[in-house]
């Protein structure tokens, strides 16, 4: 068993939470429909944090383990939810008010690869080579995702225009 010699104090855990969940929380609204399903990501994230008790090199590396974990967790909930009610009868998270709801809905309308992507580097604000060392992927697959995520979004906010 894999244990981080500090981490079951209450101020690693109190520095943890309060450093990451609103990234955390963010990132899992952007790919959830709901702000109580996103809740519930983000902390059976740190639930999984305290059980798992991994090892980490540094804070980049603890950085990036909680981001893809968010991410699987998000995209868990979602295909639960997807098979559970339709659509419509989801409540739908507040949108950021410099977006605004059509581009939010797009971005949370990609496909997973593409939208975490464009949400580390536009809303979280990480460049392309911190976005790949975060999700454990070469800079230029990523910068095609990007690429091909940006394009899919201008078709889709093209076809509701």
């Amino acid at each position: 068993m894999r244990k981080l010699a500090s981490f079951g104090t209450d101020e690693t855990i109190s520095r943890v939470v309060e450093q990451y969940s609103a990234m955390l929380l963010r990132l899992a609204a952007a790919r959830l429909p709901s702000a109580a399903d996103a809740e519930d990501a983000v902390q059976e994230v740190f639930l999984k944090l305290l059980d798992a008790r991994p090892v980490f090199r540094d804070a980049e590396h603890e950085k990036a383990w909680l981001i893809r974990t968010t991410l699987h967790r998000a995209a868990d909930i979602r295909r639960k939810r997807a098979r559970e009610a339709p659509l419509d009868a989801i409540v739908e998270v507040e949108a950021p008010p410099e977006p605004g709801p059509e581009l939010l809905d797009a971005v949370r309308a990609l496909p997973e690869r593409y939208a975490a992507v464009l949400h580390l580097y536009y809303y979280e604000g990480y460049s392309i080579k911190e976005t790949a060392k975060l999700l454990a992927l070469p800079a230029a697959t990523v910068g095609t995702r990007l690429a091909r995520g940006r394009e899919r979004l201008r078709q889709m906010l093209k076809e509701d225009a």
